[in-house]
């Protein structure tokens, strides 16, 4: 590994660098709950990275930056609000961005900030799946953006337990707000999100120990004991999704993952993930991600580091 250090807009942080994808070592201390950065700047010079704490990111005016989180690849309108994970890759770049003045709001704050015993007490049960769902990286809508925009702006203002609270409260909006959308496929990022369902867990489990062979809806609901219709309707209820969605969705996560870990063709990694046509995985893998996966791994390959 490689240790260097990055000058990302007004502040410094040191990184650890493995293949296209940097660990980022954060500012926050031990000692602090949450840390802060508020800037107004000219482009994105921050490269594709992961750190082990949250963050909540405010962007405002960068129309035709592109958002990377995960493997969800998108081009963003002028505001946005987005919370990742611990361990989520993530990163925005200029792309067709024209703007010169770029407004950010930076939260990072330790995925341990809450106690588990304190985010299973009834009121905090909002908050609780925000955070588990965090995993996956949460984009809000572009009305709750412009509604906590304000509070967003002014929070660096605050000192003290008045700044923890304000979070906290900011966290509780969030995890209220209606038209919010997960970005990347669980798979991919390994996120545990918890369904409090014994039964879609070990759904689940099969189909990550299995996804590369022909799983069909009817061997699952055996393994679950249930029927086919009935075990269809419980896994949408429990996971917002169908069944044949989600198995899409966790092969195309592990296509994703194969695509920037290891030089294995496209046509190698569609069979190796329960793909049994290329033309098939090309298709369903543009529709998801928006781009094909050649585009995609070139995404990722992209050298965007700054040394010094």
């Amino acid at each position: 590994m490689i240790l260097f250090y990055l000058l990302p807009s007004n502040f410094i942080t040191k990184a650890v660098m493995n293949k296209n994808i940097l660990r980022e070592i954060t500012p926050l201390t031990p000692s602090d709950c949450f840390t802060i950065f508020t800037r107004v700047k000219t482009d994105f010079d921050f490269p594709l990275h992961y750190h082990e704490e949250l963050e909540l990111n405010f962007i405002h005016n960068a129309k035709g930056a592109r958002r990377v989180v995960g493997d969800h690849i998108s081009e963003i309108e002028d505001l946005e609000l987005v919370l990742v994970g611990s361990n989520l890759p993530h990163v925005w770049q200029t792309y067709k961005c024209k703007s010169k003045k770029i407004t950010e709001v930076t939260i990072q704050f330790h995925k341990d900030l809450f106690d588990d015993k304190f985010l299973r007490r009834n009121q905090m049960s909002f908050i609780r799946n925000l955070l588990e769902r965090s995993a996956k990286g949460i984009l809000f809508s572009k009305a709750t953006a412009q509604q906590l925009m304000p509070r967003m702006l002014v929070l660096g203002q605050k000192q003290g337990f008045d700044s923890v609270l304000e979070l906290m409260s900011i966290l509780h909006d969030l995890s209220v707000s209606r038209n919010m959308h997960t970005l990347s496929d669980a798979s991919f990022s390994n996120a545990e999100l918890s369904y409090n369902s014994r039964r879609i867990e070990r759904a689940f489990e099969y189909m990550n120990q299995n996804f590369h062979k022909n799983i069909t809806l009817t061997e699952v609901s055996k393994l679950v004991n249930m029927t086919d219709v009935s075990f269809s309707r419980f896994f949408k209820a429990k996971t917002g999704i169908t069944f044949i969605d989600s198995l899409l969705e966790l092969r195309l996560g592990h296509a994703s993952r194969l695509l920037i870990d290891t030089t294995e063709s496209v046509s190698e990694i569609a069979y190796d993930c329960g793909f049994n046509n290329i033309s098939n995985f090309n298709r369903l893998f543009k529709k998801k991600k928006g781009c094909t996966p050649k585009e995609f791994r070139e995404s990722y390959s992209t050298d965007n580091r700054v040394f010094i």
